[in-house]
């Protein structure tokens, strides 16, 4: 191969910010040959769905984390078979609960199945501003994330007070003191990255992840047929959102098709594309098997048809 791949990959929390991160450098990336592996814990990908374009290499890994040992030689093979498409850029988003501690033993991999043919240029993790405090008191796999990356983007700063972005600064430095810090608001972001050499800023020694198949969150898919309102399903999100970390789909409402986006309590409603497949929305639970029961009789009491609920 003449010419290497520079290889780019996305961490950050459910609902950070990484789709429309990817989403927006695709754009400014419109005359080059770009290719997409989008890993999601769900069964389908919802996002694949939003960032395809035309001439673009989509692969989905689904149902995990990449950096797992579950689906880890999948994803060094997929990364393997991307290398002969003769793309200039190769965008790695992974899922939002994904520790990639590990990336050395990935790329490892790809160079004794491949070769030398990636030029891995770091990863950047994305941080939601207006959860990050809540998150990284609970979650181990967002310190990871920082603490592993290269360049580390404070997004949605829009939605917090200044002072509140500058502890969001001060911590992330506390964890990870030589990683790059860019700010984004209203989905304006910099890709002054792509000339810059962010492996320099190299931190963490790779170590094991903290993805197993044992802690692997429980992900369910709700599909109905027919519609809907808007206010009896941002009812029914209300009540589930307490048991989930993240809720995302494709659903028929009264005035239309839209994408629905849930992070923690904030439900997001964005016209769309009728979706042929019908309405699908995936669910990722905080407290595993245990949500079946309360998604159940919240849909139940509030929704005027039947569903189905399966892994």
């Amino acid at each position: 191969m003449s010419k290497k791949i520079k290889l780019y990959m996305l961490s950050g929390f459910l609902g950070a910010g990484k789709t429309t991160f990817l989403t927006s450098v695709l754009n400014d990336l419109h005359n080059k040959k770009v290719g997409v592996i989008m890993n999601e814990f769900g069964k389908i990908s919802i996002d694949g769905e939003i960032i395809k374009k035309d001439g673009m290499e989509l692969v989905e890994i689904n149902r995990g984390s990449i950096f797992c040992s579950c689906l880890k030689l999948n994803f060094v093979q997929t990364m393997a078979q991307m290398a002969d498409r003769d793309l200039d850029y190769l965008f790695v988003e992974s899922s939002g609960l994904a520790d990639p501690s590990n990336v050395d033993d990935i790329l490892f991999g790809v160079k004794h199945n491949k070769g030398d043919v990636y030029d891995y240029s770091g990863i950047i993790s994305i941080v939601d501003a207006l959860h990050f405090f809540d998150q990284i008191k609970d979650l181990e796999t967002v310190e990871r994330q920082i603490k592993h990356c290269h360049m580390a983007l404070i997004n949605k700063i829009d939605l917090i007070p200044r002072e509140m972005v500058d502890k969001i600064r001060e911590k992330i430095k506390e964890i990870n003191p030589k990683a790059e810090i860019q700010e984004a608001s209203f989905g304006n972001f910099n890709y002054d990255f792509l000339n810059k050499d962010l492996l320099k800023n190299q931190w963490a020694e790779s170590e094991d992840t903290t993805n197993t198949t044992e802690n692997k969150p429980k992900t369910l898919m709700l599909t109905y047929d027919g519609i809907v309102s808007k206010d009896d399903l941002s009812k029914f999100l209300e009540e589930v959102s307490v048991n989930t970390f993240r809720m995302k789909g494709f659903v028929e409402l009264t005035d239309g098709w839209h994408q629905v986006d849930v992070v923690n309590r904030k439900i997001d409603f964005k016209p769309c594309d009728e979706k042929p497949e019908g309405s699908q929305l995936v669910l990722i639970s905080k407290i595993g098997p245990a949500v079946i029961k309360p998604v159940m009789e919240s849909w139940k009491e509030i929704m005027p048809i039947d569903m189905k609920l399966s892994n």
